[in-house]
């Protein structure tokens, strides 16, 4: 027997339905609400006091229209009603960033401290911040959690880095930092948050393989708008895909890993200052340009093995990622020619739509979209 619907359902329906409206819309009349939900005014008007009442939505001015006569109010919603508060945890840095539901930065910090897993470490981590969440007057009620992005794959629940060997923090709980903050806690990998906030800035995007070209080697595999880590929770390591037994030394253990390729630790450079090194290679330096070169013949040999596999965008992201010319992009597309057998349309590498912030974006983001899943 079908179970039928209550009214407190039906009434918790409209309200959801009005909220993502006007999130959707960011800013709208009480009769288009009425007209595209196809909800009575009565309805519309006490769900609007209820929400602005609880302080979900505001008043925003008035809409501007072409008819004449009194303009109608115009409602948005309260973005910083709730903000999630995303960090990333390095070697030698700490990152940190607010971000209100709409995902827009309201404030970040950087400060240098070297990562260890003692408990001294994650208490100095936690007191910063919450002193960064005072600095912001957020109130400990706004506040959705904490999401701690870093080199290491992390279990499923987001409780646990099942391995990482970069940081030397293999077993790690997030009760380390729970037990120093009053909201929820989670770990992530760091190519999963920046993935995070590619499928945030992208509606669009389905299918995807993300790629994190950065001081490390990292990717992401994105199937159906979700990130696919697998059984055991290393999908995508592509990094650790051994190319030459004989290669370089990877921080696994083995040798001749694509992380000894195409990291950017292969530039020979200081990776603090990349825009002097691609000033030398936009001038032609031939030093430069030669290292930059084998640079991009090797992760067009990555790349094309990893899209024989799965034929879909290609995004490319990391600390690279805002350095991408059309040229360097061309140059991947007649290398990957000359390696495949098939006649590859040139459409499907992309630089990433959000290069900046987007590891402490993304690590906060699964926060905004649960508190608007359940609004």
């Amino acid at each position: 027997m079908k179970k039928s619907i209550t009214p407190s359902e039906i009434r918790q329906t409209n309200r959801q339905r009005i909220y993502q409206y006007i999130y959707q819309k960011e800013s709208v009349a009480q009769q288009d609400i009425a007209y595209d939900l196809h909800l009575s005014r009565p309805t519309i008007t006490t769900n609007l006091n209820a929400l602005k009442e609880e302080g979900l939505i505001r008043e925003a001015g008035q809409i501007e229209n072409e008819v004449v006569g009194r303009k109608p109010s115009a409602y948005a919603i309260q973005p910083q009603y709730r903000v999630s508060i995303g960090v990333e945890l390095l070697s030698h840095l700490i990152k940190i960033i607010a971000i209100d539901l709409y995902g827009r930065k309201i404030d970040r910090t950087v400060f240098a401290i070297d990562f260890q897993p003692t408990d001294a470490y994650f208490k100095a981590v936690c007191a910063r911040i919450l002193q960064f969440k005072d600095d912001c007057q957020f109130c400990d009620e706004q506040v959705l959690g904490v999401g701690f992005a870093m080199q290491g794959l992390i279990s499923s629940d987001g409780q646990r880095v099942i391995y990482g060997k970069i940081l030397d923090c293999t077993g790690l709980h997030v009760s380390a930092v729970q037990q120093y903050l009053p909201y929820p806690c989670r770990f992530a990998h760091d190519a999963d948050s920046a993935a995070i906030a590619e499928l945030w800035a992208a509606p669009g995007l389905d299918d995807a393989f993300y790629l994190s070209l950065s001081r490390h080697l990292a990717a992401a595999l994105i199937l159906d708008r979700k990130i696919i880590t697998g059984r055991h929770g290393h999908s995508a390591t592509i990094e650790h895909i051994q190319m030459d037994p004989d290669g370089a030394c990877c921080y696994c253990g083995k040798r001749g890993c694509l992380e000894t390729l195409c990291s950017l630790r292969t530039l020979q450079w200081d990776l603090e200052d990349l825009d002097a090194f691609f000033e030398k290679v936009r001038a032609a330096d031939r030093r430069a340009q030669e290292i930059w070169i084998t640079y991009l013949k090797n992760l067009a040999r990555a790349i094309n093995m990893l899209h024989l596999i799965y034929d879909k965008t290609f995004i490319l992201g990391g600390y690279l990622a805002p350095y991408l010319q059309q040229a360097d992009i061309d140059y991947l597309y007649q290398e990957i020619a000359e390696q495949t057998p098939f006649s590859e349309a040139h459409d499907f590498l992309e630089v990433s739509r959000m290069p900046k912030h987007n590891i402490t974006i993304g690590a906060a983001l699964p926060y905004v979209q649960a508190f608007l899943e359940k609004i």
